[in-house]
């Protein structure tokens, strides 16, 4: 066994033409290894190729060219062992309106195979906080219940690897942080999480490593804190004890006065320190009250990458 949970080489997947749409390719040769026991975030703009890759993944979808491995399992040689060894929380709700929460648990671990004395239905409800909602049928849950469910179904087989796609998309707080707990305590546990979101502050916050897609090519994949380090442009914000002019600047520094008298100074810390600066506003005579600073995050690295192939 590998050190990877997935592993993808030459990926490619075209649709074919229909009607009067012409044929489209959504992925034109995705290689991404993605390590066992690690958070990973999937991420690009609409239309980039993520809901291909996870449908192939899923095997919802099937691929024009590449080899696909999860958990060791070759998709096109072993895909009932590759399928059984992955889970997907899918971004719609597709729940059937008279089951219950428990009885669709049940069903969705019978239709894995899954022997009746090794299900996990209790265990399940309680890590989704339905267990008071086990017996009502599910057209009677709300929307974030309904969510919770979706990740149970995905857990039922107890796979090595979690798939969440856009998994707290419309979703109230209480929920989200709710999800995230949950996350984070399968991840301890051993499982590696593969998620895809439009919230990047998420990513930033819960992910080891990031690969971003755009028209259906991998952009960049590295850790989150490499990513982080891309852009080394940062930003000063001061703001003087009076009213006063902006000091003159040298070239590797912009500088905007702010309509409530704070100076904002863009800069690049590797040309320019953050001292060179203060300094420059302290020989123009500014006394100052407040200073700090602010850096790129992961929304800035996301755009500056994706324009750049736009």
């Amino acid at each position: 066994m590998t050190d990877n949970a997935i592993e993808i080489s030459g990926l490619k997947k075209t649709y074919a033409a229909t009607g009067r749409s012409p044929a489209k390719e959504a992925l034109k040769g995705i290689d991404l290894n993605i390590p066992r026991g690690s958070i990973f975030g999937l991420l690009g703009p609409n239309g980039a190729g993520k809901s291909t890759l996870i449908n192939i993944l899923a095997g919802l979808v099937v691929k024009s060219a590449g080899s696909v491995k999860i958990w060791g399992f070759d998709q096109d040689k072993n895909p009932r062992q590759s399928r059984a060894a992955i889970g997907i929380m899918p971004q719609e709700p597709h729940l059937d309106p008279f089951f219950t929460p428990a009885g669709s648990l049940d069903v969705q671990a019978g239709l894995y195979g899954v022997p009746k004395a090794q299900r996990k239905t209790a265990e399940i409800l309680d890590l989704i906080g339905l267990t008071d909602k086990a017996d009502a049928y599910a057209r009677s849950l709300s929307g974030g219940m309904r969510r919770r469910l979706l990740l149970g179904k995905a857990l039922v087989h107890s796979p090595q690897i979690l798939v969440l796609d856009e998994p707290t998309a419309g979703v109230d707080i209480e929920l989200r942080n709710m999800l995230w707990q949950n996350v984070r305590k399968l991840n301890d546990d051993g499982m590696t999480i593969i998620l895809t979101t439009h919230y990047l502050e998420e990513a930033e916050a819960m992910c080891d490593d990031i690969a971003i897609i755009n028209h259906g090519e991998l952009i960049i994949r590295d850790s989150t804190a490499n990513l982080l380090g891309r852009l080394d442009s940062k930003t000063l914000v001061i703001t003087p004890e009076t009213a006063c002019a902006l000091p003159a600047l040298p070239a590797t520094v912009s500088g905007q006065m702010q309509a409530d008298g704070t100076m904002v100074f863009t800069y690049n810390s590797g040309e320019t320190p953050a001292d060179v600066i203060l300094n420059i506003v302290r020989e123009a005579g500014v006394t100052i009250k407040d200073v700090k600073t602010q850096q790129a995050d992961l929304e800035d690295v996301f755009l500056s990458l994706t324009s750049a192939k736009g």
